[in-house]
């Protein structure tokens, strides 16, 4: 495995060579408070890490946690690659397009080589929360991950999430959206873990599709239909899950800048 580092005044950047990718990875590490009061941190994973800079996160968490100060925490934000449609997606199905691929692959770079790397550069420090958040596709990978690895992750955090992925086309005549959207169902079938914690978050001008003709967007749609699976599961609004609707929010890199300050505070605030 290669590794090369940089360091900027905001965040260090890694560059690792990951075999199941078999791409080179770029990771920008943030940190806040960490070796202040004590030794015990948290690490947060971050999909799309290059939003990350466009949206001068560095900045975003220092005013966070000067208006409210924010438990020790490490931020792992991760580069896209070129075939981001498919490194990202779920891992127990592709799309109805074929995207999604390599969702498998990317679980186990996250697993096997980034995690292994961020803690022996943590040695010092004891770690005791993982989460994983991402937006957009990313956030569906984030949220597939965490779903998949209860005992690894407590929390996730989902900007306008892709939960319309789906194994038939919506034109597809037996298209059923009660059995066809792929993340839908893994909540239906999976168990219900009492550790886990949710963050979503969407804009009321993400996009302009409404497939059932609803006067409702689809991605709003699609994301309150995911957490009313996790309230029969027995997840709890409010102590188990939050949702942030944005008035006027757009699928872009702005919007999710505003709600960024909101998911910190959720996670990460001093108590």
């Amino acid at each position: 495995m290669q590794i090369e580092q940089n360091v900027d005044m905001s965040y260090e950047t890694i560059e690792m060579a990951s075999e199941p990718l078999e791409r080179f990875v770029r990771t920008d590490i943030y940190s806040i408070n960490v070796g202040i009061e004590s030794r015990e941190i948290d690490l947060l994973l971050i999909n799309d890490g290059q939003d990350l800079v466009t949206m001068n996160f560095a900045y975003i968490l220092n005013e966070v946690n000067r208006v409210q100060p924010l438990r020790p925490l490490v931020i792992a934000a991760i580069h896209c690659g070129e075939d981001r449609r498919n490194e990202y997606g779920t891992v127990v199905s592709a799309d109805y397009k074929g995207r999604g691929a390599k969702a498998g692959a990317y679980e186990r770079f996250i697993l096997y080589e980034l995690l292994p790397l961020v803690f022996s550069r943590l040695k010092e420090f004891s770690v005791q929360e993982i989460s994983f958040a991402g937006f957009s596709l990313g956030g569906l990978s984030a949220m597939d991950i965490v779903w998949r690895n209860p005992e690894t992750y407590t929390k996730t955090g989902v900007f306008s999430g892709s939960f319309w992925w789906r194994t038939k086309s919506h034109e597809d005549r037996n298209y059923n959206p009660s059995t066809d959207r792929v993340m839908h169902n893994q909540v239906r079938q999976g168990n219900f873990n009492p550790t886990l914690r949710f963050f979503f978050q969407c804009g009321t001008l993400d996009e302009t599709n409404d497939r059932n003709g609803n006067g409702v967007i689809d991605a709003i749609d699609d994301t309150i239909d995911l957490m009313r699976d996790l309230l029969r599961k027995g997840y709890k609004e409010g102590q188990h899950f939050v949702y942030l609707q944005q008035e006027n929010g757009r699928h872009d890199v702005a919007t999710w800048a505003k709600a960024m300050p909101a998911f910190l505070s959720w996670g990460w605030s001093k108590k």
